[in-house]
């Protein structure tokens, strides 16, 4: 999941950012690679107040072109988790009851600023019918 950004020049020498997936999403960077770092960071920022105010995350769009932003792989299985619960009609509670967890540990697994295990990801996926995998692909 990686959010295709648009990058214009300002005119005071920065690159204005936008998001067009996330329309809350804007920033601005010195070059375009602190340009694509900041949009990183505002757009998981947006993603976790939508999580934090219970609000859809659009799938990102095809790049066709433009420059994306990288989202860490941790922060990318946190949304599709909360995607997935979302599409099936699981509450925290009733995430929670599958685990057998507490209402705290259920929250740390949306909570894009924790560092949740990876392995924690997948078993609460898995309650709903689904599982992690994990893709390497060359860098760009």
């Amino acid at each position: 999941m990686n959010y295709p950004v648009i990058l214009e020049p300002d005119d005071n020498g920065t690159i204005l950012v936008a998001c067009p997936d996330l329309p809350e999403v804007t920033t601005f960077g010195e070059d375009e690679a602190d340009a694509l770092q900041r949009a990183a960071d505002a757009i998981e920022e947006a993603l976790a107040a939508r999580i934090a105010n219970r609000e859809d995350i659009p799938a990102s769009s095809p790049a066709d072109g433009r420059p994306v932003a990288a989202l860490p792989a941790l922060t990318v299985a946190k949304v599709e988790l909360y995607r997935t619960a979302r599409a099936s009609g699981v509450t925290k509670a009733e995430l929670g009851r599958r685990l057998v967890w507490s209402g705290p540990q259920v929250d740390r697994l949306y909570d894009l600023r924790h560092s949740s295990k990876i392995e924690s990801i997948d078993l609460a996926l898995r309650t709903m019918g689904k599982r992690l995998e994990v893709t390497i692909r060359n860098a760009t």
